[in-house]
């Protein structure tokens, strides 16, 4: 396998459009139907708040406005008191005395009330010795109840009309309503305070919620967008806004790992160009010093030759590593035959080294098909069965076995080697990282590193654990039946 099988697993121009939802390519990523919102959504907050206010609005209007038009509109129940009072002595008097007791006592109320006053009977004729003018019988035709709201509209004192208690469809006393029982109506404080001040309450209200709810964590996250476009990728989102459990904090939690993502590639790029300085040094004192020397022309051109070799192998392994780590390429996937790509493998690994088939064993099941890109799963494969082939024995073997998990294949590669201490395995898998002690050896100490990345591409995990003897490397990859 060479070093250009990587490089034709990079997408091409027809996957350069990204998609704004998931961040993956266009041509991979469907349009979906609109989905209502969540449970946990802002929608609903800011609807339960809505539905809130405007039935507070309308409880508020049917229980304190009938309250204030009671107070302010209808009689007082002592004047309906009173004026049931009149209707009753009315009544009686008619009983006792007739048309002469009812003069007199009109007389008597006259005195009493000032205003018009008259007893009718159930025909709306007048009662006693006096009769109605024209003007009076007029009145008749406009009579409110006891119970009726009194408008403070209304030209004068209005006039009411109260039945008998005890026999309703013999008559009813007819009064001017008296200046003193007159409901004062809506003062023009009253009016500003129901219509003005508690409804502009009730929507300061509303702001001071949408104000903690929307407003105060969309300025959070504006100071935190205004830092990262100041380079100060440390700043964080505020609690109260990466715990919430809406789109706001979804989106403060997007904010923090997209903060967290540059950091980590801002680290990893300037550890590999020291990393990349470091080890350029050594073939580059080399060339100076093969330049400088008096070799023979056949002996400089080789030496110069295998030197910048090595500085291109460098390079490209490390450019390979950089470009798999930022850019995260959606790779186009496909089911893969793990046990027909171990014999591709194993073909040209025995060419290399000279060893026989049979120090590459597998135990593999039939179906042992994985979701992944050819390419770069070849990639990782061949990278650690060249790192095992490294450090194993002269007559050690190395085996490749793998198991269903689920909807992942769980494989393993182990080799016989000398192993790596516990506190290092993490280690191995970092770039230009070559352990003296137990696994020294020839290389840059990129090749784990690719294989995990290329690993991480395909969805899939890659680490290592003590193999007593030797170094186990397992993978765990997605099922192709599964997906």
């Amino acid at each position: 396998m060479s070093a250009t099988c990587a490089a034709s697993c990079r997408p091409s121009a027809t996957f350069a459009t990204s998609c704004a939802r998931c961040g993956a390519r266009a041509t991979c990523c469907p349009a979906r139907k609109p989905e209502l919102p969540g449970r946990h959504s802002l929608f609903w907050k800011m609807a339960v708040a809505l539905v809130a206010l405007c039935l507070l609005v309308i409880w508020l209007s049917w229980t304190w406005g009938r309250q204030v038009e009671r107070e302010n509109y209808f009689l007082s129940q002592e004047a309906r008191d009173v004026l049931g009072g009149y209707a009753r002595e009315a009544e009686q008097v008619l009983r006792r005395g007739g048309d002469e007791g009812v003069d007199e006592w009109l007389g008597q109320m006259r005195s009493r009330e000032d205003g018009w006053i008259a007893v009718v009977d159930g025909r709306l004729q007048a009662v006693g010795s006096q009769q109605l003018s024209a003007e009076e019988v007029t009145r008749l035709t406009f009579l409110r109840g006891l119970h009726w709201p009194m408008s403070a509209r209304s030209r004068g004192r209005p006039y009411i009309g109260i039945p008998f208690p005890e026999h309703p469809t013999d008559g009813r006393l007819v009064i001017q309503l008296p200046e003193r029982f007159m409901p004062g109506g809506f003062s023009p404080l009253l009016r500003f305070l129901t219509h003005g001040v508690v409804p502009g309450g009730l929507a300061m209200l509303l702001c001071v919620l949408l104000y903690q709810q929307l407003i105060h964590p969309l300025s959070r996250l504006r100071e935190h967008a205004n830092a990262l476009r100041g380079d100060d990728l440390g700043s964080g989102i505020a609690r109260e806004v990466s715990q919430r459990r809406d789109e706001l904090g979804e989106l403060g939690s997007a904010f923090d790992h997209m903060a967290g993502r540059l950091r980590g590639h801002i680290a990893f790029q300037r550890q590999l160009l020291r990393d990349l300085s470091h080890e350029l040094r050594t073939p580059l004192s080399r060339l100076r010093v093969a330049t400088e020397s008096e070799l023979p022309d056949d002996v400089l051109r080789q030496r110069v030759e295998r030197d910048v070799e090595v500085m291109q192998r460098l390079v490209e392994n490390t450019l390979e590593l950089a470009w798999m780590d930022t850019e995260r390429p959606v790779l186009p996937m496909e089911p893969i035959d793990v046990a027909s790509l171990w014999e591709m493998l194993v073909e040209d690994a025995c060419f290399e080294t000279g060893w026989p088939a049979a120090r590459f064993r597998h135990e593999l099941p039939a179906d042992c098909v994985v979701h992944g890109h050819l390419n770069s799963l070849a990639k990782a494969l061949e990278n650690l069965l060249r790192n095992a082939i490294r450090h194993s024995p002269e007559d050690g073997s190395i085996l490749l076995a793998g198991r269903a998990e689920g909807s992942q294949w769980h494989l393993w590669l182990q080799d016989q080697g000398e192993g790596v201490a516990s506190e290092d395995l993490k280690r191995i898998f970092l770039p230009f990282t070559r352990l003296n002690a137990a696994r020294s050896g020839e290389g840059f100490g990129l090749g784990l590193s690719i294989a995990r990345s290329a690993v991480r591409l395909q969805s899939g995990q890659l680490w290592a654990e003590c193999g007593n003897p030797g170094l186990r490397v397992h993978l765990r990859l997605p099922r192709a039946s599964a997906v």
